[in-house]
């Protein structure tokens, strides 16, 4: 890859008297990114605001399933609310990039909360199963994309340092952290105070937290100047990002597929409760191997990290369905987590280089979308498969996702080569003088 940026020479040098950025020479920590000037003004809420992300689902599930006694409707409910959310979370990218996450997240958390009530309403008092499915489609539509403003965020405040590798790692394990806690909670709020608890705390906490988050307008992204009305090219035009895509799709089966296979495989030796034990040495493997990404200063370009950490990845899931004692299932299971961090973290990496800043955050919704559709397909396909087939079997979905994700990768891996910064980012702007995009 050729070319560097000229438009800026400051850029090749350390800024030490930049409020917000350490020297480019140091090492990446996580320290140093943490003392990133106004950083935590947007993580603090943002991670308030993201935390219903993880209880919403399972919310569903069990509210659905105390009022009608079944858990075909309960999860037939939550996938409604999942696969919208996965196909309307670009368009929210892709507004939160044209008018300003503000603008976006304002009205989104608003209807969320709204049709989250309307949802928990309904079920209560027993409507009919298709009244439900109506209220969970703006429910999971509204679902405010607060992890890519995130990580969009990051990119402002980073322009470009080497940190961006560490603060995708941070990401990757505040998401971790979010699934990991979300669940939890909305469990004992749906068992140990009422079954609406959940999604109720969940639609308040989005409230809460997302318009707190909105309020942190010194942070976001600038739209373009003067609103001008330009032909914005969408994130999925760039080959890149559909590579990842693809990639992400398999990640996507992954989850998918160890969350009904574990929980399978353990009522099948009658100890389900090991259930939660083995998908949280999966959930342990991916925010320690998260962790050390983050803290490495890596010297191999992004590109060829994707390609050694996918077929990792693809060769330990490949052998979960041989696995039949719960020692070898855990070690495995940690395995697939600690793969699937440097996954994740490089695909979040590229996509500064990939796409201009003007549709990073949309380029992220698709990058999440994926992981929830592949996961929706997944848990779908994996759990015809283990009441079809034999025990186990539902581990050969993140085998065959991971393995066809693999072979896109290598056969289009060149087309994640990123571009110098100086590209035109939208059609219809050759009259503007060029500026660096950060």
């Amino acid at each position: 890859m050729a070319s560097t940026v000229t438009t800026d020479p400051s850029k090749d040098s350390p800024a030490p008297a930049r409020p917000g950025h350490s020297p480019t020479s140091a090492r990446p920590g996580y320290g140093q990114l943490l003392r990133t000037r106004g950083a935590w003004t947007f993580l603090l809420p943002g991670f308030a605001a993201r935390q219903p992300f993880a209880m919403l689902t399972l919310s569903i599930v069990l509210l659905v399933q105390h009022t009608t006694g079944s858990y075909g409707a309960a999860g037939a409910a939550a996938a409604v609310t999942g696969v919208s959310m996965a196909l309307f979370a670009p368009w929210s990218g892709r507004l939160a990039d044209r008018y300003g996450q503000r603008a976006v997240l304002v009205p989104g958390v608003l209807v969320h909360t709204v049709s989250g009530l309307a949802l928990t309403s309904l079920a209560l008092a027993h409507a009919p199963l298709w009244a439900v499915f109506a209220a969970a489609v703006p429910t999971g539509a509204s679902v405010p994309q607060v992890g890519p403003m995130v990580r969009a965020r990051w990119g402002v405040r980073l322009k470009g340092s080497p940190l961006m590798t560490t603060a995708a790692a941070f990401e990757s394990v505040t998401d971790e952290l979010t699934f990991v806690f979300g669940p939890l909670l909305a469990t004992a709020l749906c068992t140990a105070v009422h079954p609406a608890a959940g999604l109720l705390t969940e639609a308040s906490l989005t409230l809460l937290g997302g318009l707190l988050f909105a309020a942190q307008r010194a942070t976001q992204p600038q739209v373009a100047a003067g609103h001008a009305r330009v032909e914005h090219s969408s994130a999925l035009r760039v080959p890149g990002v559909r590579v990842l895509v693809v990639t992400f799709l398999g990640i996507g089966s992954v989850f998918g597929g160890m969350q009904v296979s574990l929980a399978a495989f353990t009522e099948s030796i009658g100890e389900p409760g090991l259930n939660g034990v083995l998908y949280g040495t999966f959930a342990a493997g991916n925010m320690l191997s998260g962790l050390v990404c983050g803290a490495v200063a890596w010297k191999a370009v992004p590109q060829r990290r994707l390609v050694v950490a996918y077929a990792a990845l693809a060769l330990v899931a490949s052998g979960l369905w041989a696995a039949h004692s719960v020692l070898v299932l855990a070690g495995l299971g940690l395995l697939v987590g600690m793969c699937i961090a440097p996954a994740l973290i490089t695909g979040y990496t590229l996509v500064e280089g990939l796409v201009p800043a003007g549709a990073r955050t949309e380029a992220f919704t698709w990058l999440t979308g994926a992981v929830a559709l592949g996961q929706a397909a997944a848990v779908t396909i994996a759990g015809q498969l283990e009441d079809r087939l034999w025990g186990g079997s539902g581990f050969l979905v993140p085998m065959g996702g991971t393995v066809l994700a693999l072979i896109t990768l290598l056969a289009l891996r060149s087309r994640l080569a990123t571009h110098p910064r100086e590209r035109t980012v939208a059609r219809g702007v050759g009259h503007r003088v060029p500026v660096t995009v950060d």
